[in-house]
C-alpha cells in the first residue's frame, strides 16, 4: 500500500512541477504580474491617457519604451503606484483608520473561498492597495497559485505553523514573502501548518488557557502598520485554526452557492461561529471580535438552472443587506484559469472567449467592488467616498 502511494504521489508530483512551469516566466523562471496598456492605467490610477503623456514629456515619470513594433510598453503593477505617488492617488488608509482583516470563510469546501480570496486580494494590489494574504489552510491552494508547490518549496518554517512553533524565527516578519503582484505580500501554507489544529487543541486542555486563540491575531499585530488590507483563507472547517482566523478579523465574507445543500452548510457555519463565540465570551471571558461588516456572497451561481434562481432570491430575503447585489457566476474562465496556475485577472488574454473573459471579469470585478466599498466605509478618512 506503501509503495503504491508513494508512486501516486511521485507521479502527481511531477504533474504539478509541469502546471506550475507552465505558469512561470521562461526566461526568469518565476511568475510575472499583469501589466496594462496607458487607457487602463489611466483608469486604475484616476488620471487621463493624456496626463501620463504629459507627465512622461515634463519628466515626472520615466519616458516609455516602444516596441519592436512601435507600441508603448505596457505598464506594470509597480510603476502603477509610481504614478499613483506621482500624481498624488494612492488610495491608501490614514493612518488613523484600522486596516481591514477580512476573513473568507465558511466551512464547506467546494464554495469558492479560495476562489474569491485570492481575486479579493489581487484586485485590492491592482486598484493600489498594499495587501497581505495569509494563507491558513493546510491544503495551500491559495499558495500554489502564487508559484509555489507548496510541499516541496515551502518547509514547516516558512508557514505560520513555523512561526508559532519555532521561536528562532523572531516573529512573523521572516515569513512574508514578496509576490509576484506587486503591492500583494504573502504567508504561504503547506501540509505541516495542519498540525498547529492539534497544537492549539493540546495548549487548551494542557493550559485551560483560551489566550492561544489570538495566536493569529497577534502576529497580524505586529506587522498590520504596514498594510491597508489583510485577506485571511482559512481552512473549509471549524477547527481551531479557523476559530483563530475569525477572532482575529475585524470584517468577514462569506462565499454561498445557491443550493440546498451550501445554504444549509452556511447556515450551520453561521451558527456554530456564533454558538462558539459565545461560549469563549462566557467561558473564558473574552470580548467577541467586533465585525465592520459581514458580506454573503452568491458565488458558483448558474442562472439558468431555476433552482438557483429561486435559492438566490431566498436568500436575499434571509440575508437582506448582508447579501452582495453582484454574485459570482460560474465561468469557463476561472476553471481554465486554474489548471494554468493563474487567476482570471492574471491572464494576458482570454482562455475561452472574449465574451466570456469579459462576462467574468464583469462578475469578479463586481463583486470585489462591493467588498471594497464596505472597507472603504469602515475607514473615517474615506468616509462618504464611492468607488
Amino acid at each position: 500500500m506503501e509503495d503504491g502511494l508513494g508512486n501516486l504521489h511521485r507521479k502527481a508530483l511531477t504533474i504539478l512541477k509541469r502546471i506550475r512551469d507552465g505558469a512561470l516566466d521562461p526566461e526568469t523562471g518565476q511568475k510575472v504580474g499583469p501589466s496594462y496598456s496607458i487607457s487602463k492605467a489611466a483608469s486604475l490610477v484616476g488620471r487621463t491617457a493624456s496626463a501620463i503623456r504629459e507627465a512622461e514629456r515634463d519628466g515626472r515619470l520615466p519616458q516609455r519604451d516602444r516596441t519592436a513594433s512601435g507600441h508603448r510598453v505596457q505598464y506594470s503593477l509597480e510603476e502603477l503606484d509610481h504614478m499613483r505617488a506621482v500624481f498624488g492617488t494612492r488610495p491608501w488608509r490614514a493612518p488613523t483608520d484600522t486596516p481591514a482583516v477580512i476573513s473568507v470563510s465558511n466551512f464547506k469546501g467546494g464554495v469558492g473561498k479560495s476562489t474569491v480570496a485570492l481575486h479579493l486580494a489581487q484586485h485590492f494590489a491592482i486598484h493600489g492597495y498594499r495587501v497581505l494574504f495569509i494563507d491558513c489552510d493546510s491544503q495551500a491552494s491559495s499558495t500554489m497559485m502564487f508559484g509555489y508547490r507548496p510541499d516541496v518549496d515551502l518547509t514547516e518554517d516558512d508557514t505560520l505553523y513555523g512561526h508559532f512553533h519555532n521561536p528562532e524565527l523572531l516573529g512573523v516578519r521572516s515569513i512574508i514573502r514578496k509576490t509576484h503582484f506587486f503591492g500583494l505580500d504573502l504567508i504561504p501554507a503547506n501540509l505541516k501548518l495542519y498540525n498547529l489544529e492539534y497544537e492549539i487543541a493540546g495548549y487548551l486542555a494542557q493550559n485551560q488557557n483560551f489566550d492561544i486563540i489570538d495566536l493569529i491575531a497577534e502576529a497580524i499585530d505586529t506587522v498590520v502598520d504596514d498594510y491597508d488590507i489583510v485577506i485571511m483563507d482559512p481552512p473549509p472547517a471549524l477547527g481551531m485554526v479557523s476559530m483563530a482566523v475569525l477572532q482575529a478579523a475585524n470584517a468577514m465574507v462569506i462565499p454561498v452557492p445557491p443550493s440546498v445543500i451550501d445554504f444549509a452548510s452556511t447556515v450551520s457555519f453561521i451558527d456554530m461561529a456564533r454558538t462558539t463565540m459565545k461560549q469563549l465570551e462566557q467561558l473564558a471571558k473574552r470580548v467577541k471580535p467586533a465585525y465592520n461588516f459581514i458580506r454573503l456572497v452568491g458565488s458558483r451561481v448558474d442562472e439558468s438552472k431555476s433552482m438557483h434562481r429561486e435559492i438566490l432570491s431566498m436568500m436575499r430575503q434571509v440575508f437582506g443587506g448582508s447579501m452582495a447585489t453582484s454574485v459570482l457566476k460560474t465561468s469557463a474562465e476561472i476553471d481554465n484559469a486554474s489548471s494554468r496556475m493563474k487567476t482570471v485577472f492574471e491572464l494576458d488574454r482570454p482562455v475561452t472567449s472574449h465574451e466570456v473573459h469579459n462576462r467574468c471579469m464583469k462578475y469578479l470585478s463586481d463583486v470585489c467592488r462591493e467588498i471594497e466599498a464596505d472597507v472603504i466605509r469602515s475607514w473615517a478618512s474615506r468616509a462618504g467616498e464611492a468607488v
